[in-house]
């Protein structure tokens, strides 16, 4: 039990340290709410060395820490959403085993970008704000096969590693 809360704190150590970093790196896509999604690294990684319910606990307490820390209270309400949807669709194409470890955050990134956008359309109290879809496709796939390569390889890495 000890080394599963140890684990758990370096995770989530990790996940804030990479939204920090994101928060520096000067890179303006243009279209408000388009991020890497660093933090989502560290997500991927829990969700295959450990499970979906400690992966859903991970996303949760960074987007709260990390919203409060660095941004503001309708952050947290968006990046609730994304993460949310995010690692639901996660959790299901893993558990079908078909899917590599690029496609689930593929998955996920687009995923991620349709809850927020589904936020978006009722806090504005309409659906136009869907004109934005496309753009977040798009940059679901790109940003979620970047996070895919990079946890695939971390994973390989891990592979002979009991993380608790």
């Amino acid at each position: 039990m000890k080394n599963k809360v140890a684990y758990f704190g370096v995770f989530t150590a990790f996940a804030l340290i990479l939204s920090y970093v994101e928060m520096l790196i000067p890179i303006q896509f243009g279209i408000p709410g388009i991020k890497l999604g660093l933090a989502n690294l560290m997500i991927v990684i829990m969700l295959y060395k450990r499970n979906a319910k400690e992966a859903m606990m991970l996303s949760v307490v960074r987007i709260v820490l990390a919203g409060f820390m660095f941004s503001n209270l309708f952050s947290i309400i968006y990046s609730l959403a994304g993460g949310t949807l995010s690692l639901i669709v996660m959790a299901l194409l893993k558990k079908r085993e078909s899917f590599s470890v690029m496609g689930v955050s593929i998955a996920g990134g687009v995923s991620h970008n349709i809850g927020q956008l589904l936020v978006a359309m009722a806090v504005v109290e309409t659906y136009r704000v869907g004109y934005y879809f496309p753009v977040l496709l798009i940059a679901g796939v790109l940003t979620g096969a970047l996070i895919g390569v990079v946890s695939n390889e971390v994973l390989k890495r891990l592979r002979g590693v009991d993380l608790g």
